[in-house]
């Protein structure tokens, strides 16, 4: 018979307890209950007196935002376990450590990022990393070549990514991402007033097109571990750290995905900009950090994957000449349609982002909503045929000046 059972916070307490070498004995500890996500618990626990803290996150049968009648595996919980000890491996001070786990009780005891602030609050508060852009491209960079038939051995990266089949996750993304935004499907959620907008993504056979071919690469692609939901929700920051966090969807997919998606949430809040900035001097140096920004990560994430790539290789095919140049071009355009995709989901589908739905000016957040569908369609038509990441650029800024008087 299974031990598991949700924890309540003592035995949130208690669990931390048993962790040898990290509270003081007999500390009065504290524990604050802090999930905020759809499918996990999340617990703070603390010793007051010195300060000492660490996080258990223990996953749930169900995905909370719907209820238990959205079942999910627990198995979850040792798939987002194993993926940040390998990102660990490879990134250390990207990654939070983590301290001890329970697969039968799909708890995970990790690293306490409580200095960090998650760095989707951070920019709609007007708040710039400077150090954001390297580090992510970075990780990505690292995490991928390193799992990847290029950075380990071909046998061993097919046992480890049947370790990390992850198919009710994977469901929610296949649906979410590639399916319900392109139908008159129940689990999309739009206002009204963008009602038009919505309903001409089922009827563009252009774009669909293309996502059939964005979900084909998702599906077959096993091409690295991917960390499957890289948002700005699911990274911490400062000034100068960056922590990435909840890789519960890992899986072994397409590389572009992550990079993807790492993007389409700085076009999200670029999109969002005219809600938050407070003239339009702001407004300016806000999207010009963004865009800059996001042409880093894509630059860093080039820069560091020709990099490992000339130290660490180990498939001998792949040092044909031209080899390298064709891959990094698969990867950019996989990336753009990707980050079309995932920009395109998070204005109609389910789940949206803060950037756009806390911006209290009703006309100001249709408007976001709208800037942030036109990037998206034109990135996923775009994406198969692009040359150079500069073409984001472009699609972005030819959106925002189509976007009139907003304020």
């Amino acid at each position: 018979m299974s031990l598991y059972h949700p924890f309540t916070n003592e035995e949130a307490i208690e669990y931390a307890r048993s962790i040898p070498g990290h509270f003081r004995e007999n500390a009065e500890l504290a524990c604050r209950e802090i999930g905020d996500g759809n499918l996990n618990l999340v617990f703070h626990i603390s010793d007051p007196a010195d300060g000492t803290s660490l996080i258990i996150k223990q996953a749930l049968p169900y995905a909370k935002v719907v209820g238990e009648s959205w079942p999910l595996s627990l198995d979850r919980a040792r798939i987002e376990r194993e993926a940040l000890q390998i990102q660990h491996a490879v990134a250390p001070d990207l990654v939070p450590a983590v301290y001890a786990y329970d697969n039968e009780l799909a708890v995970t005891v990790m690293e306490d990022l409580s200095d960090h602030v998650i760095m989707r609050k951070g920019l709609i508060e007007g708040s710039s990393y400077p150090k954001f852009a390297e580090h992510i491209g970075r990780f990505i960079a690292n995490n991928l070549f390193y799992t990847s038939d290029l950075g380990m051995n071909q046998q061993e990266k097919k046992l480890q990514a049947a370790s990390f089949a992850n198919p009710d996750l994977c469901k929610i993304t296949e649906d979410l991402i590639f399916e319900d935004p392109y139908r008159d499907s129940p689990n999309n959620s739009f206002p009204e007033n963008i009602r038009k907008e919505a309903e001409a993504l089922w009827h563009d056979d252009e774009l669909h097109l293309e996502v059939a071919l964005l979900r084909e690469k998702f599906l077959t692609h096993a091409e690295a571990l991917l960390h499957g939901d890289l948002h700005t929700g699911s990274v911490f920051v400062t000034q100068a750290s960056t922590k990435v966090i909840d890789p519960e969807f890992a899986f072994y997919g397409p590389m572009g995905f992550d990079i993807g998606a790492v993007i389409a949430n700085l076009l999200l809040n670029f999109a969002a900009q005219p809600g938050w900035s407070a003239d339009e001097e702001t407004l300016k140096q806000r999207r010009n950090w963004l865009l800059a920004t996001a042409a880093e990560v894509w630059n860093h994430f080039e820069a560091e994957f020709r990099k490992l790539w000339s130290r660490d290789l180990v498939d001998v095919t792949a040092k044909a000449p031209g080899y390298q140049d064709l891959y990094i071009q698969k990867i950019l355009r996989d990336t753009i349609g990707f980050a079309g995709a995932k920009t395109v989901r998070r204005i109609v589908g389910l789940s949206h982002v803060a950037d756009i739905d806390t911006i209290a000016d009703e006309h100001a957040q249709r408007q976001a909503r709208i800037t942030a569908l036109k990037i998206g369609q034109a990135l996923i038509k775009r994406g198969r045929f692009a040359s150079s990441f500069e073409e984001v650029l472009l699609i972005a800024r030819d959106a925002a000046a189509a976007e009139g008087a907003v304020r």
